[in-house]
């Protein structure tokens, strides 16, 4: 029961702060129709994400079929050690382990993007910036005092606080700059973040290929019907004064 009540105060901060950024959200541009992108933003999570997170209701073999990628190269980019193709994404780490290192066991993404939303994602993968004083060393603007250290800061660099002060608020972050840079250059990281949404995205509905390419369908049907009753209509009272 303790434990049980912990995740759900973390929970309940984790919404809670979630509101406090004073840096301009901005908008991810989400598109799950983007394959390649889709593609390439689950070889990030497999590479920098799935150490500690799962996604356990999406098995190898449903990434393969949406995404029209090869067995050899799912096993090659996305695979995670020596997975089989119908098994789900599951994380090696143990939750005793994520528990000692991290505060709180890290939580599964299945359903992250729905929680949260694509801006909301995006955002948050951007928004690490050091902060000596927090145990990991580094802090989030679109969550404060998260646990998660900043795994992507060899791509991104190392981003520093710039505070404005604000009355009955004391000082508050009012945008990040880039002290360190990474690997890419903010363009090519944007990018990549992304591919990683949009992959998040994905994750959280896979039946949404099936059911966004049968709607048209359905919605043509439904107008046949409306005409198709409609002049049966008309039929059965025409006789009627």
């Amino acid at each position: 029961m303790k434990r049980l009540f912990g995740i759900v105060m973390f929970v309940l901060s984790f919404s809670g702060q979630a509101m406090e950024s004073a840096v301009p959200m901005e908008d991810a541009d989400v598109d799950v129709f983007d394959v390649s992108s889709v593609r390439r933003g689950a070889a990030f999570y497999a590479n920098y994400c799935a150490g500690c997170h799962s996604i356990k209701h999406l098995r190898y073999s449903r990434i393969a079929k949406d995404l029209e990628v090869s067995e050899e190269d799912l096993r090659k980019d996305i695979m995670i050690g020596g997975a089989a193709i119908h098994e789900s994404m599951i994380s090696g780490m143990a939750k005793v382990d994520g528990t000692n290192w991290f505060g709180v066991d890290p939580p599964d993404l299945s359903l992250v993007s729905r929680a949260r939303g694509a801006d909301w994602l995006y955002n948050y993968l951007k928004g690490f910036y050091v902060d000596p004083s927090a145990p990991t060393g580094v802090n989030n603007v679109v969550f404060p005092n998260v646990g998660m250290p900043n795994v992507l800061w060899e791509l991104q660099g190392l981003q520093q606080p710039v505070y404005k002060k604000e009355a009955g608020a004391g000082s508050v972050v009012e945008r990040l700059q880039l002290a360190q840079p990474g690997s890419m250059s903010s363009k090519e990281f944007d990018q990549a973040m992304t591919d990683l949404v949009n992959f998040l995205v994905y994750a959280g509905e896979p039946s949404q290929y099936d059911r966004l390419r049968l709607g048209k369908y359905v919605i043509f049907a439904l107008l046949l019907m409306v005409v198709l009753f409609y002049k049966l209509k008309k039929e059965y009272w025409k006789d009627i004064d």
